[in-house]
């Protein structure tokens, strides 16, 4: 089907935007990551380089997540279909979530010396969420979603001061802390308001309304409606950036947005260009073909097993390639991507071959 080759598409190229950002962490010297208030100096200037590197690639989480909560939807459909008993996938979904997160708790906690809760925390606290809330309408659960993305900010300030202590509760719900000893990079709330977003449509996409067509509609739609959401929120500069306001009118402050914790701008405009590359996709694909073992299609279907991987080529890189400038970062992913997809298709083809096996997981 042209919708689901589109989010397996669509998930391939945020893993490749995520190597590429990851890259800068290992071998960039001059990396800017001052994406929220909690690091950035008011004032300060960006190189240019350097900003849209790592702006290109804050499409990877929310993409990542929002097309978590839209496989779940899908994958809950179809085995309601055919005939798995409701507590069977809800254990898969706990297990599965459990597993995620804990992989933040213990090997990435682990790696970085202190516990440090990133990207997998919120996806697996997100997934066990779900589990008791998929029995919700879509539209309670949209209702659900927005509430939280817009009323999150105020929330949010009413017990964060981002240059002092984070209490522990705030930090592993809505408000990041990064010290020496314990670092939550990723607050579960607003991303999980993230992933509703991403079952609710998943949701539809099972109905009898969701002809590709409607698809497209539905996703131009909400493109252009999200776009629009972040060019009022950013020119009010007001609500809504997590007080990571505009210094000026220049195109770069205007991008610069705040992902830590994510803000309604950033959110809007993330997805809104998640939809309209997704829009590109399904009319690109009966006119240029998709192939099946295409690698962007094959990272996409092996994406937390991509995940996990690519940190060991990347730590593997940094035994002959040196921390040097931009130019390092972009060649340091290119091999981590030549390097992997190989893996990654047998992966897949062990992963397709036993699919009741552990490795659905993963």
């Amino acid at each position: 089907m042209n919708r689901i080759a589109a989010i397996d598409w669509m998930r391939g190229i945020v893993m490749v935007l995520m190597a590429l950002d990851h890259a800068s962490i290992f071998f960039n010297e001059g990396r800017v990551a001052n994406d929220s208030i909690v690091t950035h100096v008011v004032g300060s200037s960006f190189i240019t380089e350097q900003f849209f590197t790592r702006w290109i690639t804050h499409l990877s989480a929310p993409t990542f997540i929002f097309l978590t909560g839209t496989a779940m939807a899908l994958s809950f459909a179809q085995r309601r279909a055919r005939g798995m008993d409701s507590r069977a996938i809800d254990r898969d979904f706990l297990i599965r979530g459990a597993f995620i997160a804990l992989l933040d708790v213990t090997v990435f906690s682990l790696m970085a010396g202190k516990l440090y809760l990133q990207v997998l925390y919120a996806i697996g606290i997100g997934m066990m969420l779900m589990v008791p809330l998929s029995r919700l309408s879509s539209r309670s659960l949209l209702i659900a979603a927005l509430v939280l993305l817009f009323g999150g900010e105020a929330f949010t300030v009413m017990f964060w001061q981002p240059h002092g202590d984070v209490p522990l509760w705030l930090a592993l719900t809505f408000a990041p802390w990064l010290s020496e000893s314990f670092t939550v990079l990723y607050p579960a709330i607003p991303w999980f308001a993230i992933m509703l977003l991403g079952w609710v449509f998943g949701a539809w996409l099972t109905t009898a309304e969701a002809s590709g067509r409607a698809v497209a509609g539905v996703l131009l739609a909400s493109s252009l409606i999200a776009i629009g959401g972040y060019l009022l929120v950013r020119g009010f500069n007001d609500y809504g950036n997590m007080l990571l306001y505009r210094e000026d009118d220049s195109i770069i402050q205007w991008l610069h947005v705040s992902k830590y914790p994510p803000s309604i701008a950033y959110i809007s405009l993330e997805l809104g260009l998640m939809a309209l590359l997704m829009v590109i996709m399904l009319w690109l694909k009966p006119r240029v073909g998709v192939r099946r073992y295409g690698s962007i299609l094959v990272f996409g279907q092996t994406a937390l097993f991509f995940y996990l991987a690519h940190f060991a080529v990347l730590g593997m890189l940094t035994l002959f390639m040196e921390r040097a400038g931009l130019g390092q970062a972009y060649l340091a992913a290119m091999i981590t991507l030549v390097l992997l997809y190989p893996v990654c298709c047998g992966y897949r083809a062990l992963k397709w071959r036993y699919p009741d096996s552990l490795l659905r997981f993963v």
